[in-house]
């Protein structure tokens, strides 16, 4: 087995504005041309529902699955499958859940998992979504902060 990615964070603002943020503002903090296609004026959508898709949509109208919803409960949980650039047989699977902390504050817990699904690519493949996230989340969190 190899080991989950979990990484936590306190952000200050409401759980509801966190998750919000997370869900339908996706496309204002996703960095720029990091996407399947390389297209810098991809736009992200996440479909706020279990089942909904998260894809992008190039600039010529092109849609790009990267996953699927797996747990919708607001504005406490999301969860979905992650396959972007990859075949949905390889997805991996991340757990979110937003928890109010108290005084207008939230804590985002991530767990991602099903390293395994990707073979002997797993071990790699988790360090470069540890890499990612890492230049991830400094986005996610400046936008929840920006009211």
């Amino acid at each position: 087995m190899i080991e989950p990615l979990r990484l936590s964070y306190e952000i200050d603002c409401t759980a509801e504005h966190a998750f919000d943020v997370w869900t339908t503002q996706l496309s204002m903090w996703w960095p720029r041309g990091h996407s399947a296609s390389g297209d810098p004026d991809t736009r992200v959508v996440l479909e706020p529902r279990l089942g909904g898709r998260i894809f992008e949509r190039t600039s010529d109208g092109t849609e790009i699955d990267w996953g699927e919803i797996t747990r919708w409960s607001p504005p406490s949980q999301l969860g979905y499958v992650w396959h972007i650039g990859r075949d949905r047989t390889d997805a991996t699977d991340v757990e979110l859940s937003f928890v109010d902390i108290g005084g207008g504050r939230t804590r985002l817990d991530i767990v991602h998992t099903g390293w395994e699904r990707l073979g002997e690519a797993g071990v790699a493949f988790r360090q470069a979504n540890t890499n990612g996230w890492d230049s991830l989340i400094p986005r996610y969190l400046e936008a929840a902060r920006a009211r």
